[in-house]
């Protein structure tokens, strides 16, 4: 029976896989299209996560600790942002 992680490391391994899946650093994801057939503004997604995921960095190295409950929100965030971005053919998935 493996354990389970704790709070730090649980978002630890969220802002990791966060980097690994998403486009977050790629120019392209973070500009509008001329053409605005978006289906959410992928700018403004890439955006709050990118904010999120810079918060959540900097607090960690603070030493502080996510409750369970931002820890949840933090990874449905990311996984919303994610089912976006395939929406937008900008990621497979």
């Amino acid at each position: 029976m493996s354990q389970k992680p704790d709070r730090l490391t649980a978002m630890k391994n969220i802002i990791e896989q966060a980097k690994q899946e998403l486009p977050i650093y790629e120019s392209d994801t973070f500009y509008c299209g001329p053409d605005n057939n978006c289906i959410g503004c992928p700018k403004k997604l890439m955006e709050l996560v990118d904010s999120e995921l810079t918060y959540w960095e900097h607090a960690l190295s603070r030493g502080i600790t996510p409750q369970f409950d931002e820890i949840a929100r933090f990874g449905k965030l990311c996984k919303n942002i994610k089912r976006g971005l395939v929406r937008n053919n900008l990621i497979s998935s």
